[in-house]
């Protein structure tokens, strides 16, 4: 089935309609569960005080959020504001050295912020990957660095590192964690791109350089040595057309989502809600479906608005950063599953492509996903719920390979090629529906909790069979038509389809 493969107009519509009708539905149950509970004595901790002229209490649930803008911003945008001057002047007087002065700033922003403890512990990682990676062997790089990781991931090495560290700065065990674990794998990036250098070795000045960017040190994201090197030494500071719009464009776009976040934090109460399962049980199962959909939208546009403000810095210093994550709206297949296209990106390159191939082989797309997975957990931190999350993600990833394969034999392949592009389209929508909601139940538990998903999945498959479950698959599937609408523009705009002649294509009789 062809991805430029068009539907009625008027059908298209129709999912428009019963889409917008739903969200709207499921939408109003929330909000009225949020308003009945607002003084609820299990809200008491995660509900604050907000809007009170508009008698509007606000959820605080995510203390990530909420560090974000109260005591991160105090310090580390005050640091990011001196980086962008800095790198501005630089590039200006000695854009052949404007790395360096990244390195240098980005260093003592981290000692002034940190420690000294803290920037030498970082350096130690530095030096050891950096020393493994002057023998070129990819499996001792890795080797190397997974232990490294792992010493900030189990106990006891990562409690008695980040006693060395943290101290009376009420920031620092989350900073410690964010700028230890991305240090590790940006200095396995330059490891693993050191091997790939045929001639001699980069110096252990590009590493540093390379790993104390202050705007990508501690929250990310990655962006592998290979493409940072290659954009930071270039001196060739030209913008392109536009380009200052876009940023600027993007900025707004950003603080736009900041204050639509806030205005749902008022009247949705999504993230506590999840917290007291004796309000979930009386809840509709509309509403669980749209609190689990609600949830990760949510973390998506806490994704965007993160890495997108940290982007915008890199744009302005003449870097192509990694690009957002996708929006779970906009997913129906796992391959395109990831809240941090950074980590995805690295993932791909040293871990999953690598092994993987071109993803046609059942055992070596197992083989891969595995590794990818297990280095996924490393990387969580090793828990109950990271490892039923990795599980349930691996297998949905193979699952999609094993189906895709299944369909492909005949008889199966000579039905839907008889059936025609746009009928194959429709069919394939129904799975696509089916495999989103998978991918909701298999995320929404490293979101909120394992009972809230089980909670979810029971409602939706068993008790609520066969009314509330086809009634959310439907409105799925309307979704799922949508974003594949969309996805056919977008290749019609990439590679648009040859121009028909005006007679129909029939030659003239001479």
């Amino acid at each position: 089935m062809g991805i430029k493969t068009a539907l009625p107009r008027y059908e298209l519509y129709l999912y428009t309609a019963v889409l917008a009708v739903a969200l709207i539905w499921a939408g109003s149950w929330i909000f009225e569960a949020s308003s009945e509970n607002a003084n609820r004595k299990s809200f008491k901790e995660s509900v604050k005080p907000g809007w009170h002229y508009f008698g509007r209490k606000m959820d605080a649930a995510d203390f990530e959020w909420v560090m974000w803008f109260t005591t991160f911003r105090n310090h580390i945008l005050f640091a990011l504001v001196g980086h962008v001057i800095f790198a501005k002047i630089f590039s200006l007087v000695a854009p052949k050295h404007r790395s360096l002065v990244f390195g240098v700033y980005g260093g003592l922003a981290v000692l002034v912020t940190m420690g000294w403890t803290f920037l030498a512990l970082v350096l130690s990682h530095c030096i050891i990957l950096y020393s493994v990676a002057i023998f070129k062997s990819k499996w001792m790089c890795f080797a190397a660095g997974l232990c490294t990781l792992a010493s900030i991931k189990l106990e006891p090495f990562n409690s008695w590192q980040e006693a060395l560290v943290t101290g009376s700065f009420n920031l620092q065990d989350i900073l410690f964690y964010g700028g230890c674990g991305f240090s590790i794998m940006r200095c396995m990036s330059f490891a693993l791109e050191n091997c790939e250098k045929k001639e001699g070795n980069y110096t252990f000045s590009d590493l540093v350089k390379y790993n104390f960017y202050l705007p990508f040190f501690f929250f990310g994201p990655i962006m592998t040595f290979d493409r940072f090197h290659a954009q930071a030494n270039n001196t060739q500071l030209i913008r392109k057309e536009r380009e200052m719009w876009n940023i600027t464009t993007k900025a707004l776009l950003h603080l736009g989502g900041i204050l639509v976040v806030d205005v749902f934090f008022h009247y949705l109460y999504i993230l506590t809600i999840p917290s007291d399962m004796k309000l979930v049980a009386k809840l509709s199962d509309w509403s669980l479906a749209g609190l689990a959909y609600s949830n990760l939208v949510y973390d998506w546009v806490k994704s965007a608005v993160m890495f997108g403000v940290i982007n915008t810095v890199a744009m302005l210093d003449h870097l192509d950063p990694p690009q957002p994550p996708k929006c779970i709206t906009m997913l129906y297949v796992f391959a395109e599953t990831h809240f941090d296209r950074g980590i995805n990106d690295w993932l791909c390159k040293y871990v999953y492509d690598y092994i993987g191939g071109n993803h046609d082989q059942i055992f070596k797309e197992l083989l891969a996903t595995v590794c990818t997975f297990g280095i996924t957990t490393l990387w969580l931190g090793p828990c109950e719920l990271v490892y039923i999350w990795s599980f349930f993600n691996c297998f949905g990833l193979n699952f999609e390979l094993w189906v895709a394969k299944f369909f492909s034999l005949p008889p199966l392949s000579t039905i839907e090629s008889a059936m025609g592009e746009a009928m194959s389209r429709r069919i394939r929508g129904l799975f696509n529906a089916a495999n989103f909601w998978a991918i909701v139940l298999y995320n929404v538990l490293s979101l909120n909790s394992l009972e809230f998903a089980k909670m979810v999945g029971r409602r939706l498959i068993f008790k609520g069979f066969p009314l509330s479950t086809l009634s959310v698959l439907l409105v799925t599937y309307c979704g799922v038509q949508l974003v594949k609408e969309r996805e056919r523009q977008q290749a019609l705009l990439e590679d648009p389809e040859p121009a028909k002649p005006v007679d129909g294509g029939k030659e003239k009789a001479e």
